[in-house]
């Protein structure tokens, strides 16, 4: 409940940041435009990133003649979950990794990479892919989507601000060093909130997905396993294209220190701690 407060409240700051420069920019009508601009840009990630993602890793899909295995265990998932049968893809990479993707669970897919297959036993996949139809099921895709288009309105914004300069409520040029400041400081901002959001999430997705496998300490041992492996194996395509890291189990990107507030996702050490109170608090394994 406090994560899903949490989004709320992050998504409700977000959103004002926007308009806020959007109104510093050009008064009322620049807070209405570019609030035009994010419902565009929302409207064209909700309807085509699913496919977008899935064309950029090059995923192919599988069925129960081509991989009956990892299909039949995602379909017993989501009956479990209680959610329609996603698509389902395979990425042919050695790092392991998994994420899930689509605007509504009756759209969603689940990809898993050749890598993470390899190195997790069939009880710590079912904990991964119990995961990401966690994510599929609180429609996390939809919120990460949002979030991320909102944030990347306001860096857009924020150049425009400091070329053109910015306008007060009544429509006089705004003071410079303030329209600079806001500027500068205005995506910084965003994307601080927005890596919030992407973290609240994924501890949700967390909590959701041992529920779903009734095995938090499945996915506990496989979030380590992948940790320990993926340090070692880069995710390239990720790599060519960061602003997918968000949807991944394991940010193939992450960084420690100061690094971690713009981190997509909280600490693998944190994530562990917390399924293993959950697996002492008595959900065992089933």
């Amino acid at each position: 409940m406090f994560n899903l407060l949490k989004t709320a409240i992050l998504m409700a700051a977000i959103t004002a940041l926007f308009m806020a420069l959007g109104a510093l920019i050009g008064g009322q009508q620049g807070m209405l435009v570019a609030l035009a601009v994010a419902l565009a840009m929302n409207f064209f990630s909700y309807w085509y990133s699913d496919k977008l993602v899935l064309k950029m890793y090059n995923a192919r899909e599988v069925d129960e003649t081509t991989a009956p295995h990892f299909y039949r265990m995602v379909r017993e998932l989501a009956q479990r979950a209680g959610l329609p049968m996603p698509r389902v893809y395979v990425i042919d990479e050695q790092a392991p990794n998994a994420f899930a993707t689509g605007r509504n669970p009756q759209n969603a897919a689940v990809a898993a990479t050749t890598g993470i297959m390899r190195i997790l036993t069939e009880r710590e996949l079912r904990g991964v892919m119990a995961h990401e139809l966690a994510h599929v099921k609180h429609r996390d895709i939809l919120i990460s989507t949002i979030s991320a288009t909102m944030a990347g309105a306001i860096s857009m914004l924020a150049n425009f601000a400091m070329f053109f300069g910015g306008r007060d409520g009544e429509g006089r040029p705004a003071n410079p060093v303030v329209g600079l400041l806001v500027a500068l400081l205005a995506p910084i901002a965003a994307s601080l909130i927005q890596m919030a959001i992407s973290r609240a999430r994924e501890f949700e997705a967390d909590r959701g997905g041992a529920e779903i496998s009734g095995d938090p300490q499945a996915l506990a041992s496989a979030l380590e396993k992948i940790h320990h492996y993926a340090r070692g194996i880069p995710l390239e395509t990720a790599e060519r294209h960061p602003e997918t890291a968000q949807m991944m189990i394991m940010n193939p990107l992450s960084g420690g220190g100061l690094s971690s507030l713009f981190s997509t996702h909280p600490s693998t050490e944190e994530r562990v701690a917390r399924l293993l109170a959950m697996a002492r608090g008595g959900m065992v394994s089933r």
